[in-house]
C-alpha cells in the first residue's frame, strides 16, 4: 500500500505546478485522499482533500489557488496549484484517510515532493 507524490519543482512567484499522487496496492476509489504540506520548522498542515464521492475541501489559505481532483480509473489524485507564493514553499505529501478526520488518521504517507517558490 503506497501513495507517491510527484511533480514538485522550483517556480517563481505567480507560477503554477501540478502535483500527482499515484496510488498502488489498493483501490483509490474507496478512500478519501488528502494533500498536505510541511515547511521547515512548521507543523504539517492539510491543504486539500477529496472524498470518495468527489466532494472537495480546502482551507481559506489556498481556496481559489489550489484545485484537487481524482482519476479513480488511473488511481491518481492531482493537485493543481496556481498563483504560487513564497509561503507555499514546503514538502508536499498525499495520504489516505477521512477528509473530516484528524491528521493522525491518515496513512500511507509517501516521501513527498518539494515545492520551492522563489524569485
Amino acid at each position: 500500500v503506497q501513495l507517491q507524490a510527484s511533480g514538485g519543482g522550483s517556480v517563481r512567484p505567480g507560477g503554477s505546478l501540478k502535483l500527482s499522487c499515484a496510488a498502488s496496492g489498493f483501490t483509490l476509489e474507496y478512500y478519501d485522499i488528502g494533500w498536505f504540506r510541511q515547511a521547515p520548522g512548521k507543523e504539517r498542515e492539510g491543504i486539500s482533500c477529496v472524498s470518495r464521492d468527489g466532494t472537495t475541501y480546502a482551507p481559506q489559505s489556498v481556496k481559489g489557488r489550489f484545485t484537487i481532483s481524482r482519476d479513480d480509473a488511473n488511481n491518481i489524485v492531482y493537485l493543481q496549484m496556481k498563483n504560487l507564493a513564497p509561503e507555499d514553499t514546503a514538502v508536499y505529501y498525499c495520504a489516505r484517510g477521512e477528509c473530516h478526520g484528524p491528521l493522525s488518521d491518515f496513512d500511507s504517507w509517501g516521501q513527498g515532493t518539494q515545492v520551492t517558490v522563489s524569485s
